[in-house]
């Protein structure tokens, strides 16, 4: 955090004194909520509450004199409880998904069973109260000035890397089609609506209803979507309708271009898929933003073929991300005894936190090296 945002975080508490402070935090930002938490108790008496994608996955990790309440999982109405109970003055009661934090034992909470009833769809976001950050909601690379919207929670899949299917308990929990449509009209004249999402498209049938909606409405914008390669694949008819009604770019985890990686990512697919998903893609014109983990044991020769499919298949804009076991994710169970960087702030996708095959040297220089080049190339706009 920069200074100046620094300030303005101690100012504004020290103006509002809130009687309740909630954080969120993937992994590496795990010891900054820490740190924050510790300086805001010295001089506030508030509760104090963590939630995300960190808390989701290693619960424990915030169980310290810090932090009052963990909240695991899809938190909206989790959160929502909690503040009604301590508004009451009622700090006993066990709320599903929320742990009461008790330095020197264990850390115990109830299930929650999340449902739709756990997304508040009722509750549209709070667009207002991040009104002044909006010119920096930038895809940089094409400058595109972007919204957000959520259309689902979890995943239809479980990769092996991935911490997202824990934060519905393995479900996936769709937004009605109606309150994803006001949550684009909320955002007024923004161009381009990021959806926010791990598999937009993880119900086919409920994705063609939005799709068919936004069509009948005239909403006229630009959309960006996560989608499988399977998917695209399988269902190209449904690529093809949202290409009329605005689609624009997709994000895919391809993630490897070998069987056997791909199988030890449990991506339930096999390599042809990916360069078919790809011709599709271009059939349709659409702007590929392609997701790849670089393991720690590649090779250089492994970097180079990677390079070259990339370059060969036109993937407008490749991302690279370090191999990284997350804890609490079934890759982490695999690899932890491997771990020799603990550190959780290291735990950035662009960190090897297990012993790397090349000399660190090298596999850093290559990565990196790798990266600038693929980031240079101008990726051509549809």
């Amino acid at each position: 955090m920069k200074c100046e945002e620094e300030y303005a975080l101690w100012r504004t508490i020290s103006d509002f004194r809130p009687e309740v402070i909630g954080f969120t935090a993937v992994t590496c930002e795990a010891n900054s909520v820490l740190k924050y938490a510790r300086k805001i108790r010295e001089e506030n008496n508030c509760v104090m509450v963590v939630g995300g994608n960190h808390a989701t996955c290693d619960p424990s990790y915030f169980n310290r004199e810090e932090i009052d309440y963990v909240v695991i999982g899809v938190g909206k109405k989790s959160f929502s409880e909690l503040i009604s109970h301590i508004q009451k003055g009622d700090r006993g009661t066990a709320i599903p998904g929320i742990a009461k934090t008790s330095v020197g034992s264990s850390l115990s909470f109830l299930s929650r069973n999340y449902g739709v009833d756990d997304l508040m769809d009722h509750c549209p976001p709070r667009y207002d109260l991040v009104d002044r950050y909006r010119e920096h909601y930038v895809l940089e690379k094409l400058g595109m000035k972007m919204g957000f919207v959520i259309t689902a929670s979890g995943c239809t899949h479980a990769c092996s890397f991935c911490a997202i299917p824990g934060t519905t308990g393995g479900k996936y929990l769709l937004h009605s089609p109606d309150s994803v449509i006001r949550d684009i009209r909320l955002l007024g004249d923004i161009p381009v609506i990021r959806m926010v999402d791990a598999n937009t498209f993880g119900n086919p049938a409920a994705s063609k209803e939005l799709c068919r909606k936004i069509k009948n409405m005239d909403i006229r914008k630009r959309f960006i979507a996560d989608v499988r390669a399977d998917t695209i694949v399988q269902h190209y008819d449904l690529l093809e309708e949202w290409k009329e009604a605005g689609l624009h770019a997709v994000v895919v985890g391809f993630e490897d271009i070998q069987d056997q990686r791909i199988e030890e990512y449990n991506k339930k697919y096999k390599a042809h898929i990916i360069s078919r998903s790809i011709e599709l893609l271009h059939k349709l014109d659409m702007l590929i933003v392609g997701d790849f983990i670089v393991p720690p044991d590649y090779t250089e020769q492994e970097f180079a073929d990677l390079e070259q499919f990339i370059v060969k298949n036109a993937i407008q804009l490749p991302v690279l991300s370090v191999l990284t076991p997350i804890p609490g994710t079934p890759l982490y169970e695999t690899m932890k005894e491997k771990i020799v960087i603990r550190d959780l702030d290291f735990y950035t996708f662009t960190n090897a936190v297990v012993p790397t095959a090349l000399p660190e040297k090298v596999f850093y220089e290559t990565f990196s090296e790798l990266v600038k080049r693929l980031h240079g190339r101008t990726p051509r706009q549809t």
